[in-house]
Order: structure tokens, then C-alpha cells, then sequence
């Protein structure tokens, strides 16, 4: 497999391409995701506003800051972002830990779209807070009907697991009050009174 830095080799040469993360990075509708998502972060066209002057020929008006700026920084690949969250979730990580791990990690950076390995961070952790802020709960709820259906084509799941939800209400609240110390203090109180009642004892 030819490659254009002679100095470098391609992850999938480097990797064993039996591992999950490298089986789930083949199976992903990566594009269909990306056309999906895409227009989510496109640069909006402002409609600008009408500046009124003056000048040797009578009144003029301008209109300033319209379209769409090209100002700012360049936008980071879907695939990129949509990856770090996957692998985020998966593997329990926070937002800075996942891209320190990235970093290091050969097969995080294959399921993320690399070719070669990038000894750097893939971006700043904040850029992962405005992503998901960017993606909203429609772009989520998307991410999470590709997952299902990438995991029913590898045959990983049944489509009988999903007649049937399962919820988990351990964080769940409940109508229990803290034991705070005054409350335990006055508890207490209560059941002292009551013994010295039994026992004959006069209380103030």
C-alpha cells in the first residue's frame, strides 16, 4: 500500500483490524452521519444591517455584515467530534481524559477517521461542551438510532432486545429525608422523653 510520507505508516497497517473499535469504525455510516449533521454547523448568514451616510452626491445607505463571516477558526471534522463522543461514553471517560487518551491511543484514532497517527491532542476539551451544546437533543437521538442500527447490521444485538426497556432508578428521587444532625438530635430527644416516662422519672 503506497502511502505519501515514506517516513510514516498508515494506522491500518499498524493496527489489528479484528478489534472492536476497528470492526465498529468499518461498520459506522460514517458519511450518512456527516450529511446528517452537517448543516447542524454550518455558518448562518446574518442578514446585516443598513448603515445611513452622507457624502458630496446626497444621502447614501450601505448594508454591513451580511452573509456569512469567515472569520473564526476552522470548523473540526463530524466524524472527529462524533467519535470523541462515542468513545467518551463507551470507555466512561471525561472530556479531558478522552482526548489525553486519544493522544496515546492507535485504535481511538482509527475509529475517529485518522490515517496516521497524531502524537497531539485531536482538540481543546471545551470543544467537545459546544459540540454537544451545537448538537442539541435531535442531533443526539440521531447519533444514538445510527449506534442501533450499525449494531443490529454487525448482528451484535437482536431486535427482540428492544421490546423491552429496563429502567435503572438507583439515582432516582426518593421521598426519604437526609439525616441531618438536628433532625437526629431531636429524635433522640423524643425517645429519651418517652424512657423517662416508663421509668416514673419528672421532667422539666
Amino acid at each position: 500500500m503506497s502511502t505519501p510520507d515514506f517516513f510514516r505508516s498508515r494506522l491500518d497497517t499498524m493496527i489489528d483490524l479484528r478489534h472492536p473499535l476497528a470492526v465498529l469504525a468499518t461498520s459506522m455510516p460514517w458519511a450518512s452521519i456527516e450529511a446528517t449533521l452537517s448543516p447542524m454547523f454550518e455558518r448562518r448568514a446574518c442578514e446585516g444591517r443598513v448603515l445611513e451616510g452622507a457624502d458630496l452626491f446626497g444621502a447614501t445607505t450601505a448594508l454591513a455584515g451580511a452573509g456569512a463571516s469567515a472569520a473564526g477558526r476552522p470548523r473540526l471534522p463530524v466524524r472527529l467530534m462524533v467519535g470523541l463522543l462515542y468513545l467518551k461514553h463507551a470507555y466512561n471517560e471525561s472530556d479531558n481524559s478522552v482526548c489525553e487518551r486519544w493522544a496515546q491511543d492507535v485504535y481511538f484514532q482509527f475509529f475517529c477517521g485518522e490515517e496516521y497517527f497524531q502524537a497531539r491532542m485531536p482538540c481543546d476539551p471545551t470543544n467537545l461542551v459546544r459540540f454537544r451544546q451545537a448538537l442539541g437533543e435531535a442531533g443526539v437521538e440521531e447519533l444514538l438510532a445510527r449506534t442501533i442500527a450499525a449494531a443490529t447490521q454487525m448482528k451484535a444485538i437482536q431486535p427482540a432486545e428492544f421490546e423491552r426497556v429496563i429502567v435503572d432508578s438507583t439515582v432516582q428521587e426518593k421521598a426519604i429525608a437526609y439525616p441531618t444532625d438536628s433532625r437526629l438530635l431531636e429524635v433522640a430527644r423524643i425517645k429519651l422523653v418517652r424512657l423517662a416516662q416508663r421509668a416514673g422519672l419528672a421532667l422539666k
